[in-house]
Order: C-alpha cells, then sequence, then structure tokens
C-alpha cells in the first residue's frame, strides 16, 4: 500500500512533469510563431535550392518588366493616398558598397515624400554607419524615387516595406552591407517597438544562412511586432504629422492579398516620389 506520504510526492512529480510540459509547449510555439513570422519577410524567389540566398527583403537581381512602374497593383481597399508624381524608378546598379563618406557623429535625418505625406525618419549613423551610409548615398542617386512600398503585413507582424524599385521583393542595388547594431537595446527582447526602421534581409535562421545581406529594402514598423533581432534598426519614424500619423493612415487603409509577391500589400498607393537624406 503506497503511504501518503509518497503518494504525495508522486503526485508533485506529475504536476511538476506538466508543469515543464506546459512550459516546453509554450517555448515551442512561440519559436514556431517567430519563424513564421520572419518567414514573412523572407520568402524565396529564386528556386527551393537558393532558399537563402535570394529572398524578398535582399535577394535577386530578377527584374520584371511589368513591376518595373512605380504604381502598385490597384487597390482592393479605401485608398486615402494621392496619385504618384510622374516617373519611374531608375533601377540603377553598382558593384559595391560605397566608401563612407558620412559623418557618423552627425545627426542624420531621411525624409520620404511619399504620396500619402512626408515621413521623417531619425537616423542613427552612429551605431549603423555603413546603412545609414548607404541610405544616404541610394537617396542621393535618387534609387528610391518613384518607387512603391509594396508590401504591409497585419495580424502579428506590422511592417510597411518599402526600397525595392522593381515592387517585386526581389529588387536590390547590386551591392550588400553588413548587419549592424543588432544588440540595440530596443530589440533585444524579441520585439521591434512601433517607429522602428529597420532593413529588410535574407537571413534565414533555419539555416544560419544569409547574414550580411542587406541591401535596399526596409521596413517601418507601425506597432510593436514581435521578431528575432535579426534586422539591422538603423532609424526612428519621427512622431506626429510628419511620420507616425501618415504610417498609421497607411495601416489603418488595410491590405490586399498579392499572390505575385506571396503576400500581401497595402491598400494604400503607397509610393515615395522622392527620398532625401541631410545632416545637421
Amino acid at each position: 500500500m503506497v503511504s501518503a506520504e509518497k503518494r504525495r510526492r508522486q503526485l508533485a512529480a506529475e504536476k511538476e512533469r506538466r508543469r515543464m510540459a506546459r512550459h516546453e509547449a509554450a517555448r515551442r510555439r512561440t519559436r514556431i510563431r517567430n519563424a513564421v513570422l520572419a518567414a514573412v519577410l523572407v520568402v524565396a524567389v529564386a528556386s527551393t535550392a537558393v532558399w537563402a540566398s535570394v529572398a524578398a527583403f535582399g535577394g535577386g537581381e530578377e527584374r520584371r518588366d511589368d513591376a518595373a512602374d512605380a504604381t502598385p497593383t490597384p487597390s482592393r481597399g479605401p485608398d486615402p493616398c494621392e496619385k504618384p508624381a510622374p516617373g519611374k524608378p531608375n533601377g540603377k546598379q553598382w558593384d559595391k558598397e560605397p566608401k563612407m563618406s558620412i559623418d557618423t557623429e552627425a545627426d542624420h535625418t531621411m525624409v520620404l515624400e511619399t504620396t500619402c505625406g512626408d515621413i521623417t525618419i531619425n537616423l542613427d549613423a552612429r551605431d549603423a554607419p555603413r546603412t545609414v551610409n548607404s541610405f544616404s548615398f541610394l537617396a542621393g542617386q535618387k534609387y528610391f524615387d518613384h518607387t512603391a512600398c509594396h508590401r504591409m503585413t497585419e495580424g502579428g507582424l506590422f511592417v510597411l516595406q518599402c526600397g525595392d524599385p522593381t515592387g517585386t521583393g526581389q529588387g536590390t542595388p547590386g551591392y550588400s552591407i553588413p548587419d549592424e547594431n543588432l544588440k540595440d537595446k530596443r530589440v533585444a527582447d524579441g520585439v521591434y517597438p512601433a517607429g522602428t526602421v529597420a532593413m529588410a534581409n535574407t537571413y534565414n535562421a533555419q539555416t544560419g544562412q544569409g547574414r550580411d545581406s542587406g541591401g535596399s529594402q526596409f521596413f517601418l514598423v507601425y506597432e510593436d511586432s514581435p521578431l528575432p533581432a535579426d534586422y539591422t534598426p538603423f532609424g526612428t519614424v519621427a512622431e506626429g504629422k510628419a511620420g507616425m500619423d501618415v504610417l498609421k493612415k497607411i495601416a489603418d487603409a488595410g491590405v490586399y492579398p498579392a499572390p505575385e509577391i506571396q503576400a500581401t500589400a497595402p491598400n494604400a498607393t503607397v509610393v515615395i516620389n522622392k527620398a532625401t537624406v541631410t545632416a545637421g
């Protein structure tokens, strides 16, 4: 006959096993959730054999002529934005990352003059110098002018993706830049807070491949989003009418399925008419 004390210990052990099982299940769900969310940011565009080498957040240089125009696919919901200014992306390419030319101790600001309003971004040249230097170079080359923000996600991951002159998720400037600032305390807990501006890339956490693969594509976070610290945070959207208010207006218009990019796109016609980077 089992003693009361022994039975008590058995029940306690069973309770602990159940607790550990629940804890492990929760950890597994979290890993799966993060993998799924990150997968939204990384879509293979060439073949399954090269999953990690080309992706929507960096990726290949293949270009579809029907996507070269800045005007995105017609909206499938309310559009709070204006028509794009006349012009098309120049689609320039370079063999090498531009040489450092910015003062990393100065304050840098990027202004995206979009069809939905101006979005001002305070850039972090001290902690992400090569990223900010690249954006300063590309803006000076009018690389971002007339480009559509082709992707937006909601329901767990709240980001607007821009910076691809092809509008397909495949465009790059021809060179890549290294990951920077991944230990930023703002993203250390696996959440990119609202207002964060970060680099897209082709990193695949499952294979460990795709580090240092940033190009020109970037995303703006309009609500706190659970993401592993794998995407270079290099700026913050300004508060108010010249920043977050515009981003929220775009987000409030919602999304529609866009099979051509295997993701969802903003209902708002978000086109960067002009991008400038200044130091002060």
